[in-house]
This record gives structure tokens, C-alpha cells and sequence, in this order.
């Protein structure tokens, strides 16, 4: 599997640093697709902060990442749902540090969250 990013720069505006407009993913065998992903401990408490829930978020992607034998470094396409757009500094923070800044397409998007206490939920999508 090769991974080719596509970052036109003419007739468009320039992606961040922190994000591409397009990832190709040649010659995949599997994709899995993962719910959106809350920042709830084991007994689904949810964190009491963003950086707790941010922590939790990441820990239950890898840990559903690896019941499918991939890792962080298979993931080719991140949504995020904030509840207040104030938390999208720490969750692209949280999101940079758990990919290693490897940049992925990624979107944020605010919505109200069916649960008051889930402040973040994040989705992926990932290739192997």
C-alpha cells in the first residue's frame, strides 16, 4: 500500500500545516471505518476536561485500531465534532501529536452532541 498526498496549489487555497486536501491510498487490502469515538473511560464515564477527553478519545482509537492489526499510521481520513468551536485549537493539537504530524484530511465540524458531558467525538477512516 503507497500513500500519495495531493496538494494542488494552483486554483485553490494552500492546505495548513497541519492537514492535506487529498491522500490517494494505492493498492489497499482492507479499509475499516470507526464510529465516531467519545472520550469515555472503560466503564463510559467521560473525561472531566477536553485534554482528559482528548486523551481518552486517542486511546480508544488506537485501541480499536489495533483489534484490526493497524495502528495510527493506517488512519486516511479524520472528522471531528466539537462542541464549541473554542476546542478546536486542543483537538487539532491532540490530533497532530497522535498522528506524529503526519497530516491526513481532516475536518472539524461543531454540533451539539447527543450527550451533554461528550465535548469531542472523532471518526476515522483507515487503510491497510
Amino acid at each position: 500500500m503507497k500513500f500519495v498526498t495531493h496538494n494542488p496549489t494552483a486554483g485553490i487555497y494552500p492546505a495548513t500545516s497541519d492537514y492535506v486536501h487529498a491522500l490517494e491510498v494505492q493498492a489497499p487490502h482492507r479499509l475499516l471505518f470507526v464510529a465516531g469515538t467519545m472520550g469515555l473511560d472503560a466503564e463510559g464515564a467521560a473525561g472531566k476536561t477536553l485534554d482528559e477527553q482528548l486523551e481518552l478519545i486517542w486511546s480508544n482509537i488506537r485501541t480499536i485500531l489495533a483489534s484490526a492489526d493497524m495502528a495510527v499510521d493506517n488512519i486516511v481520513r479524520l472528522t471531528s465534532y466539537l462542541r464549541d468551536p473554542d476546542y478546536a485549537e486542543a483537538n487539532g493539537a491532540a490530533r497532530v501529536k497522535a498522528l506524529g504530524g503526519r497530516r491526513i484530511p481532516t475536518t472539524a465540524i461543531v454540533a451539539q452532541t447527543l450527550v451533554s458531558d461528550w465535548l469531542v467525538e472523532i471518526e476515522v477512516i483507515a487503510a491497510a
